[in-house]
This record gives structure tokens, sequence and C-alpha cells, in this order.
């Protein structure tokens, strides 16, 4: 007791409350980044108080105020960083070379970059990364995804090629053409989230902010297809990609914009956005990627079966599919495994344990959709 009360004596908290008021912005981010992670602990608070609560107010203002903007200001906030970072490492490496590293000069960059850590770590999780938490797509639509058979894969590969089969002979080259026009395709995929709200309703909010990434050609150097920046609420979209996958990679994009921060997910509010839009590219986008997730997963279980699967591709798949093998042999590096790498560790630091392989997981949604509605929803 007498120890006890020796703790709470005034000598002794007045050290430690200067110590606070010294670096009340240490103790304040260390209190934030702390009740962050209790906060993320419950799922369902997660989808009330922040999913469905707060974020929808955040990002719907992040979008009003950068819409306008023709360029992307996540973009040149990346490229920013980029900058400094560049700066700081040769900073750093004259310094080595001229043995200038005393033991304070490393305290002090291990303190600055800890510092920088907690807040971006707290304005991540504000300002998007909490719907990593929240409940989801899963609980709006009372699906269960599970893990997917050998025979629910070989009939999802069958089925998703014969809506591609189809949809790919409404989709004329005139329009293929039209859509490499980025306002069309980003009015288009705004248009369609809307036309998707009437059968889900949760999909309401504001649109906008979808822009093309002015890192699209370096994009394709290190791998992505289209990016969300969390930091200003703007999805971006590589289009220098093949013009038939643009559509889907922008509806995934605006998912992300919406609260889905999981790639499963956001792949699976792209598929149902897309495959009953009134534009055929878009029906036509998220049925060919959609196939090629199942057929790349039925090739590894069964070679054989996915060979005879791809033999019933019709002249216009065949050729995207080739196409896009093609784009992306042209763009392979050896910084796209390291970036892609770094990217595998993220997702599996943010409640997604499969890392890329996460991207695929739509399957699971998918046949989940099906178990509950018919084969004939798909």
């Amino acid at each position: 007791m007498n120890r006890i009360t020796k703790l709470l004596s005034k000598e002794s908290l007045l050290p430690l409350l200067r110590a606070i008021h010294r670096n009340w912005d240490w103790a304040l981010l260390v209190v934030l980044a702390i009740g962050i992670r209790l906060f993320a602990l419950s799922p369902t608070a997660v989808e009330q108080y922040y999913s469905q609560g707060v974020y929808p107010v955040l990002s719907s203002v992040l979008r009003l105020a950068l819409n306008w903007l023709p360029l992307s200001i996540g973009d040149l906030l990346y490229g920013l960083v980029a900058l400094v970072c560049i700066r700081d490492l040769s900073k750093l490496i004259r310094r080595v070379i001229k043995r200038n590293c005393q033991r304070q000069y490393w305290i002090d960059g291990f303190r600055k970059w800890c510092y920088v850590g907690l807040v971006v770590y707290v304005v991540f999780n504000i300002s998007w990364g909490l719907n990593y938490n929240r409940k989801g797509i899963g609980s709006q639509l009372a699906l269960q995804p599970t893990v997917v058979s050998r025979d629910e894969i070989d009939s999802l590969a069958v089925g998703l090629l014969a809506q591609a089969n189809k949809v790919a002979t409404q989709v004329e080259a005139t329009t293929r053409e039209e859509f490499k026009n980025k306002k069309r395709l980003f009015k288009s995929a705004q248009a369609e989230v809307t036309h998707a709200t009437f059968n889900y309703p949760f999909l309401m909010a504001t649109m906008g902010a979808v822009k093309p990434s002015l890192y699209s050609y370096l994009g394709n150097y290190l791998g992505f297809q289209g990016y969300y920046n969390p930091f200003t609420g703007e999805g971006q979209v590589n289009t220098t990609i093949p013009v038939f996958l643009q559509p889907f990679v922008a509806t995934h994009e605006i998912a992300h914009q919406l609260g889905y921060a999981k790639e499963s997910e956001a792949n699976f509010v792209g598929f149902l956005v897309c495959k009953e839009a009134r534009e055929p590219l878009f029906r036509y986008a998220a049925y060919l990627d959609m196939y090629l997730y199942a057929h790349a997963i039925l090739y590894q279980v069964d070679s054989n079966r996915a060979n005879q699967v791809r033999s019933t591709r019709n002249k216009q798949v065949q050729s995207d599919i080739q196409t896009l093998k093609s784009f992306y042999e042209k763009y392979q590096s050896p910084i796209e495994t390291l970036v892609m790498q770094g990217y595998d560790y993220f997702l599996q630091a943010n409640e997604q344990p499969q890392g890329k392989q996460s991207y695929s997981q739509v399957l699971r949604w998918l046949m989940a959709w099906v178990r509950k509605n018919g084969w004939e929803a798909l």
C-alpha cells in the first residue's frame, strides 16, 4: 500500500506529467493507435460506427474536394514521398561513406521513422484502413464463403467462360475504341455503380474521384492494374492495360472507395456491378476476369480438364487472353517480383492472410452467391 501511495505521489507523477507535456504528440499518437487496434477487434462495431457511420462522410468529403481536379493528388503525394525517401537515403549514404554517423544520429533517425510510422498508421486507419475489420459484403448479402470444391471450380470455369463467350459477341470493335477515352470509362463506371444500387442499395454513395494513374506505364513494370489511395480517397486506374479489362478495374477501385477494403470483396462487388451492367464491355470484363481466376485454379488441380475447358473459348476470348498474356510478358521485370512481395506482406498485415491470393478468393464469394441463388444467378 505504501509503495502504491509512493508511486502516485506528487513527486513521482510530476516527472511523468512533464514528459507527457513535452511529448504530447507522441502520447496522443500512441493512445490513438492503441484505441484503433482495440476498436478493430469488434467487426460489428467497425461496421456500425465506422464503415456505415464515419467513413461514408469522410470519403464523400474527400471525393467532393478532389473530384474536380484532373490529376491524381494521390499519385502526386506518393511521388513526393518517394522523392523524400530518395533524398534521405542519399544523405544517409553520404554520411556512411564519410563515417559521420554517430550513435545519436541513428537514435534520432529511428525516432523520426517511428513517429512517421505512427502518423501513417493512425491516418491510414481513420481515413480508410479500419474497413479491413468490418463485417462487409458477407453480412450485407447473408453469404457464408467456404472452401470451393474441385467440381465447383470446374462448374464455375465452364459457366463463366460460357458467359464470356456470349457477351464477347455483343461487344463491337467501335465500343472498345470508345472506352479508350478515359472520361467515357470513368463516367460509365460511376453510372453502372449507381445503376447497381437498385438491387444493392448499400452501394449508394457519392461517386467520383476515379482517375487515370500518372504512373500507368511504370505500373506495368510494377504489376498493378489500379490502386486505391486511402489518404486522398482517389481510385487510380492503369489506363495502359488492355481496354477489355479496364471497366472491371474501375469498378473494383470504386468498390474500395465504398469501403470494401479486402481485395476479394472489392472483386466481388465489382462483379456484381458489372454482371448486370447496361454496357456489354463491363459485363465482358467481369466474366473474363472471373473466368481467368477460375481457370488458373482448375489448372492447378486438374490440368487436363482445364485444357478441355480452354478449348471451348471462342475466337474473340482466345484473342483477348493472348493479348493480355503478351502485354504482361512485354513488361516483366525483376523489380515486379520485389514489389509484389512487399504488397503480399501488406495484404497479410491487413486481415488477408492469403496475401496476393486474396484476389482469387473472390471465387469463394462467387460460389457462395451461386449456392444461395442458383447457377442462373451467374
